[in-house]
């Protein structure tokens, strides 16, 4: 049997994961083996396959959302290829159920999610160990895979007891359970959260879900142009771009949709040496994205010749984190050509990059093999988010960002940097004759701008308020295009003395520490 794991989740160890990867093995060998299994399934050449994933509590609760409609963490999901009933195949093999190799024919059975973080909490509430759980899961997840089923009393009841043989022939038992009856009801109750109702996915609902799909945190200094391939990626303009940099301060996710594909790239701030408490929270929003991420894009700067100390160190980071990392030669087209030979060979001799690309987040040069060489590395799931959606961020919070990006152009020296947008009022005002909820006249936006100092304010007010008033219109120019309708936009400006290093102030501003 081929299986494939892939582990979504952060909580558990390498090693803890590598332990569990052996048991589900060991536990959907046993329930292939068994005499119930269809024998066109068993012919000479034929190699049953699937894939186990496991994910966190925040993963599987999206994939519920998003192919049940329930906003519910549970512990296993199974979205079986082939139709099958208590495993005898409900009609004939096709060559369109084969993945062709040259000696054998690879039938895939379908996909499993298991969230660890939710087993644990069962064999805690069920008495018995981590890996007990996670076999039982792993069994009935498989039988699932195979056209088994409880919804039903008499089908509930072939499943407890080739789930209950299965694992008895594996000599897994139920540690600290003395009424083994009264522990296998109990189990089987603790697992019929998994369908509340029927709600099969048919294999070919299941060939939509067969995705490259997962999230990129985009790395680099800053002012290398994260932000810039960002909104190239996107067709629109999601994070601010300026000449200065520290330009972005939070984590922005763009969603990019194809056909076969869903990847979520997360724009992070670049990272540098931090100096205040904002500096912190930005370098530690990066290297939190990358973390969490399925895959890291480091992001470089041709001009800039040779990698940095920060990016040194990003490359240890990343190699500890033990994530594929592909590396993109950004403003390529500003330097000759036969000078990103050597640039390319430092960055080598730092990491073994999965591909160097050299690109132009301006023009899009190599932009489309960028795209080509991520989305063939990102392992198969689900779409994450609807397919129209293109980002996670609000319009509340992209209108501040729209804001400050006027304020990063118009102003100089250090006030830039000491500001902050907040937005009092987002009210949306729609005709009488609207049908939706975008269907809007007119938007009315009520924001502050903070600052540090009394001569801070004064320079963002400018001469008979000149300076405020040159932000506002240009600002809600970008807005309106970007809400598609009138908007109304009324700027303040407060000043909060040393605001960057008050954790209070931070949170409320949305810079918020995550463990």
């Amino acid at each position: 049997m081929i299986l494939s794991f892939v582990n979504k989740q952060r909580r558990y160890s390498a090693e803890k994961v590598k332990n569990y990867q052996e048991i589900c093995s060991r536990v959907m060998e046993a329930v292939a083996s068994r005499p119930f299994l269809d024998k066109r399934m068993l012919k000479s050449g034929i190699v049953l396959s699937a894939t186990v994933n496991f994910v966190g509590t925040d993963k599987i609760r999206l994939v519920n959302r998003e192919f049940r409609s329930i906003n519910k963490v549970t512990d296993v999901l199974t979205f079986p290829l082939l139709d099958m009933k208590t495993g005898k195949l409900v009609s004939p093999l096709t060559d369109s159920d084969f993945v062709l190799h040259d000696d054998v024919k690879e039938l895939p059975l379908g996909e499993i999610l298991i969230s660890l973080e939710k087993a644990e909490e069962q064999s805690e509430e069920y008495g018995h160990s981590m890996e007990r759980e996670v076999a039982f899961l792993t069994a009935h997840a498989t039988l699932h895979l195979l056209g088994f089923d409880h919804m039903e009393p008499k089908e509930e009841k072939k499943m407890i007891a080739e789930q209950e043989r299965v694992l008895n022939e594996l000599g897994i038992t139920r540690e600290g359970t003395s009424d083994a009856a009264a522990g296998s009801a109990k189990a089987t109750a603790g697992i019929s959260d998994i369908e509340e109702e029927k709600d099969d996915i048919s294999a070919r609902d299941w060939h939509k879900l067969i995705l490259h799909s997962g999230f990129v945190a985009i790395i680099g200094r800053p002012n290398v142009g994260k932000s810039t391939l960002l909104n190239r990626i996107s067709g629109m303009k999601l994070a601010i771009v300026s000449a200065k940099p520290q330009t972005t301060r939070k984590n922005i996710r763009s969603i990019l949709n194809t056909d076969d594909a869903q990847v979520i790239f997360v724009d992070t701030p670049g990272l540098h040496r931090p100096k205040s408490g904002l500096a912190e929270f930005m370098v530690n929003a990066a290297f939190r994205a990358a973390q969490d991420a399925d895959m890291i894009l480091m992001l470089a700067d041709a001009t800039k010749g040779w990698p940095s100390p920060i990016e040194r160190e990003a490359c240890k980071k990343a190699g500890e984190s033990h994530k594929k990392v592909i590396l993109a030669i950004n403003k390529a087209d500003a330097v000759a050509k036969e000078s990103l030979l050597p640039i390319i060979a430092q960055y080598y001799s730092l990491f073994q990059f999965e591909a160097i690309i050299p690109i132009s987040a301006q023009k899009g040069d190599g932009i489309d093999e960028l795209l080509k060489e991520i989305t063939s590395r990102l392992p198969a799931g689900p779409r994450y988010f609807p397919i129209e959606d293109i980002t996670d961020q609000s319009e509340r919070t992209l209108a501040a960002e729209l804001i400050r990006e006027q304020i990063l152009h118009y102003t100089n020296q250090e006030i830039p940097h000491g500001t902050a947008v907040e937005i009092i009022k987002f009210e949306e005002h729609s005709s009488g004759d609207a049908t939706d909820e975008y269907d809007r006249e007119q938007i009315t936006i009520h924001a502050s701008i903070i600052c540090e100092r009394d001569s801070h304010k004064a320079i963002l007010l400018g001469k008979n308020g000149q300076m405020i008033k040159r932000i506002g219109t240009r600002a809600r120019e970008n807005i309106e295009k970007m809400c598609g309708c009138k908007v109304y936009l009324d700027l303040h400006v407060k000043v909060r003395a040393d605001w960057k290093n008050k954790p209070a102030f931070l949170e409320d501003l949305g810079y918020k520490k995550e463990d």
